[in-house]
């Protein structure tokens, strides 16, 4: 039984009772039964919103999905473009990852450490003063050793 249709015999066994609407509980019973009646309407109508969108954001997962394998479905190492193997040649296994490329390719090398202050990673490259690497995370600035 749906929420309105419930609404509906609670008005039904209200009428039944043959409350007199002039007395101050005949008021209040009455108010009571306008209510539930309101609220089943309203609460009809949230849940055929809700349906809604349920059914849009299905859609726009759907969607969503459809454009992620459009962009995983390139499989091509960026770091090794000019050897252009697509990172399934013999000569490049590094699939993407600077570290572990045998192509012969002029890959710049990424390097990972911990910040001291959050503990988050940060990564950076060759191109980066190891003197001015400032944590993106918190903004502390990150002194290096040299073995670091």
């Amino acid at each position: 039984m749906k929420i309105t249709e419930k609404a509906a015999y609670l008005k039904g066994l209200a009428d039944g009772l043959e409350i007199d609407n002039t007395t101050k509980e005949g008021k209040l019973i009455a108010a009571l039964v306008d209510m539930v009646d309101a609220l089943a309407k309203k609460v009809n109508e949230l849940d055929g919103d809700v349906q809604e969108l349920n059914d849009y954001c299905e859609e726009l997962d759907e969607d969503l999905g459809e454009v992620e394998e459009y962009l995983c479905e390139e499989d091509e190492c960026d770091c090794c473009e000019d050897c252009e193997c697509d990172g399934d040649c013999d000569e490049c296994d590094c699939e993407g990852d600077c570290d572990e490329c045998d192509c012969g390719c002029d890959c710049e090398e990424t390097y990972e450490i911990e910040c001291p202050k959050c503990g988050d990673t940060i990564c950076f490259d060759e191109s980066v003063d190891p003197e001015d690497l400032i944590c993106p995370a918190c903004g502390a600035k990150v002194a290096l050793t040299a073995e670091e």
